[in-house]
């Protein structure tokens, strides 16, 4: 049924437009962005129910729910397992360690600038953008205290180098996450985005660090330390990709399965940890910490996973899903795809991510899915990926560092250096062309 220009269909799109507005809102309202998506998504889908159960056809609505209940189900055991493991990592004092090991080297401020983007750049592929974004932000501030203008440059610096990380990898956004778990590209196929994605992150960043000055910053008064197990977890972080990996590659398997295997190994860990931290205590080595023994527990870490974030993913992907079946997505695709052509939709798709977020964006596009080569996948990835650096609300990343260092990031400060991510943006989309062209069929 074409609900497109019925009153369920118009109902539908206002629905989601408030929905979507109070998401934007959040930095204001302090209403978590969880809440108006659940509510429209389920507000959209009554109504289609109801449509439905009036020609009759009720189970067709069932159907298409079942759908999209099992495409979330795949999406939330993944990130379910990789949270876990980025806070367990958290809890052992890994990136609070290595904070403290950048800000006591007695860095300049332009070279903790190249630092911590540089690290962005290579950490988001493995714990994501937005986990990486904070981490950086973190030792920012600690080394930029008395100097707003480095924080507020090195603040955009992080985000546009974690969005342009994470767009060369699976692992390293929702949107190359989803796109890889659809079979659209191969994993090794997404390292292909490498250069594109550097030169994104290089060109606004070499601008940027000329209003960085060169002085030496100020040194760290304390030495944080690893907890016991830090590097074993580490290890087996890195064991549970490469198990994601073959379950996807080698078995043919959703890759959620590999993930809840590393899991399984992380929890069977964590059993290891708890038997022993007594040990350590009874056995005359009073030297060790308290915060080597104390005991490690994973279920502590799995109620500490961001639950706002996976339930905003389900009213993502159920709102974008109904009016998908409603009938919307269909034309939008008819119009972007065929009358405008692939590229330029793609452009136009990274244009948008900035405006309204990239997961909403990158959801309607797979649920289009649009006849495409390997080549348009690819640039459909990276422009939804740095799309949202040209503006501070695009992007987890840039969202939450306006929380983190607030005051000193802002939306209008950011935007001064849009005209420097633009060039950045399409300087990159040039490059892929160039680089991937034997992608093209």
């Amino acid at each position: 049924m074409d609900l497109t220009a019925h009153w369920v269909g118009m109902t539908s799109l206002v629905l989601f437009a408030l929905a979507y507005m109070a998401v934007i809102a959040e930095e204001y309202t302090q209403m978590r962005k969880s809440k108006p998506v659940l509510l429209a998504a389920g507000l959209i889908w009554a109504l289609i129910g109801y449509q439905y159960t009036q020609a009759g056809i009720s189970q067709v609505a069932e159907e298409a729910i079942d759908h999209f209940l099992i495409e979330f189900a795949q999406l939330f055991l993944f990130l379910l397992a990789a949270m876990t493991y980025v806070n367990a990592m958290s809890e052992r004092n890994v990136f609070n360690a290595l904070r403290s090991w950048l800000t006591s080297r007695g860095f300049s401020y332009r070279n903790i600038f190249w630092i911590t983007g540089a690290m962005s750049f290579f950490l988001s592929p493995l714990i994501d953008n937005l986990t990486t974004a904070l981490v950086m932000c973190a030792v920012v501030l600690a080394i930029g205290q008395g100097k707003p203008k480095f924080i507020t440059v090195a603040c955009i610096n992080i985000v546009v180098a974690a969005n342009a990380g994470g767009a060369y990898s699976p692992f390293g956004d929702i949107t190359t996450l989803m796109v890889w778990q659809r079979g659209l590209v191969e994993f090794q196929t997404f390292f292909a985005l490498f250069v594109p994605s550097a030169v994104n992150y290089l060109v606004p960043a070499v601008l940027m660090s000329f209003a960085v000055p060169r002085e030496a910053a100020l040194r760290s008064a304390t030495d944080e330390k690893t907890k016991r197990g830090a590097k074993r977890i580490v290890l087996l972080f890195v064991t549970t990709i490469v198990t994601a990996v073959t379950f996807h590659n080698v078995f043919g398997l959703p890759a959620f399965m590999g993930m809840m295997t590393g899991l399984a190994l992380l929890k069977l860990f964590g059993y290891y940890m708890r038997q022993t931290s007594g040990q350590l205590l009874t056995d005359g080595q009073q030297s060790q910490s308290v915060g080597e023994v104390t005991p490690f527990d994973t279920f502590r870490e799995v109620a500490r996973v961001e639950w706002d974030t996976l339930l905003f993913f389900f009213g993502v992907i159920m709102c974008v899903g109904g009016l998908g079946f409603i009938g919307y997505l269909e034309h939008m695709s008819a119009y972007l795809y065929s009358d405008l052509g692939a590229t330029t939709a793609n452009i136009i798709v990274g244009i948008a991510s900035a405006l309204v977020d990239n997961i909403p964006i990158m959801v309607a596009v797979l649920e289009m899915n649009p006849v495409m080569d390997t080549q348009q996948w690819l640039l459909v990835t990276l422009t939804a990926g740095v799309g949202g650096s040209l503006l501070s609300v695009g992007s987890a990343a840039g969202v939450a560092l306006m929380g983190q260092a607030h005051g000193h990031y802002t939306f209008f400060r950011h935007l001064r250096w849009t005209p420097a991510i633009a060039l950045g943006y399409f300087l990159s989309i040039w490059v892929h062309f160039l680089v991937n062209a034997r992608f093209a069929t």
